[in-house]
């Protein structure tokens, strides 16, 4: 009985962990630096450095998406589509260099980051989404849009984290 109870314990502790995404960037809540925006904002359009902690043991592959979903657009604007990073990966660095089979597609059109640049006006909200996911692998050839991401994942999310934060016009 008490090993019974003992076990329990440990499958409650287990599952209160979840998954953590952070940026020595940017605090949840915060502002994302001038540096990571959009060269048309007068940023460096450098991807930012984010650490992430506790992906589930199932999980065989992470994916990450960066969207503005205040951008005045139907479905908001994705500015960074990322996929098939292993799960051994505790994080990217600042700046990160992911080759083809691992960028998608941004709303801009192109594989890689594309930095906030929000109008003028009110200030925009930026999610960052990391996913752990049951399978290994989830695209071919090309880059595939936000869109074809989220279709592909589709039931096979085992774990998300999101980090928020905030930009103006410069």
């Amino acid at each position: 009985m008490t090993r019974a109870v003992a076990a329990a314990g440990l499958m409650l502790v287990a599952a209160a962990t979840t998954m953590q995404l952070r940026s020595a960037d940017f605090s949840a809540g915060g502002v994302i630096p001038q540096a990571l925006m959009a060269t048309d904002c007068g940023g460096r359009n450098r991807s930012p450095e984010l650490t992430w902690t506790a992906v589930p043991s199932g999980a065989k592959s992470l994916a990450l998406i960066l969207r503005d979903p205040d951008a005045p657009i139907p479905g908001g604007f994705y500015h960074w589509v990322v996929y098939n990073l292993p799960v051994t990966l505790a994080g990217l660095p600042a700046g990160a260099k992911l080759g083809a089979g691992r960028l998608g597609r941004t709303t801009a059109g192109a594989p890689g980051y594309y930095g906030p640049c929000p109008p003028p006006g009110p200030s925009h909200h930026y999610v960052f989404t990391l996913y752990a996911l049951d399978v290994a692998h989830l695209a071919a050839g090309t880059a595939l849009s936000a869109e074809e991401l989220e279709q592909r994942m589709a039931g096979h999310v085992v774990a998300r984290a999101v980090l928020q934060a905030g930009a103006s016009h410069p």
